[in-house]
């Protein structure tokens, strides 16, 4: 038991699934390395099916305080050091006073961008919506790189992405609920929904 939690040993989280994954990235490495001479990052499959994927979250409450967490889903048979845009805050994650922000994608290109932080600069320095700087902040990225939930002060909120889809979620303590995951689901083309706190 820690802190009132069963604790696992880590070989329980190693299943056959994930074992055969690492097998094939493995080999699809050692292909890369042997064609190019020097290791290459195998690129993610076209249909965005890699089985594993980031979970973040955005929240306001009613006196406008804003908070953003990020949980990585990471990448299979990474080099050892590779450290994800998850824990740099203003990549993968930021809030302020203006909105919170939870990003999603290609990690090195939402940290060569500071996704997370570029939103909430383009609210305070251009005084768009919140919308508005989510949207010119993906529409800026390589496609198919990125996606973000965020949350504003005001509780607008915003679910962009410039991939086929992204899961996600958004709902209110006055009963507004969505979900989707593809483009032509409900919020099409990442556009985002205003909703009352």
């Amino acid at each position: 038991m820690f802190g009132g939690l069963d604790t696992k040993d880590p070989s329980y989280f190693i299943t056959q699934d994930n074992i055969e994954r690492l097998r094939k990235e493995k080999e699809a490495n050692k292909l890369q390395s042997t064609k190019d001479q020097s290791p290459q990052e195998i690129p993610s499959p076209t249909d965005g099916s890699s089985g594993i994927g980031t979970v973040g979250c955005v929240a306001v409450d009613a006196a406008g305080n804003l908070a953003a967490a990020t949980s990585t889903g990471g990448h299979v048979n990474t080099m050892a050091g590779r450290i994800g845009d998850t824990p740099i805050v203003g990549a993968g994650t930021y809030a302020n006073a203006l909105c919170a922000v939870s990003a999603t994608g290609k990690g090195e290109e939402i940290i060569r961008h500071t996704v997370a932080r570029d939103v909430a600069a383009v609210m305070e320095h251009s005084g768009l919506p919140l919308r508005d700087a989510a949207a010119r902040v993906v529409a800026g990225m390589p496609w198919p790189s990125v996606g973000l939930v965020a949350v504003s002060a005001t509780g607008e909120v915003c679910m962009a992405y410039n991939t086929i889809g992204m899961f996600r979620a958004c709902t209110t303590e006055a009963g507004h609920t969505e979900v989707g995951i593809w483009m032509d689901d409900v919020d099409a083309n990442g556009e985002s929904v205003t909703v009352r706190l």
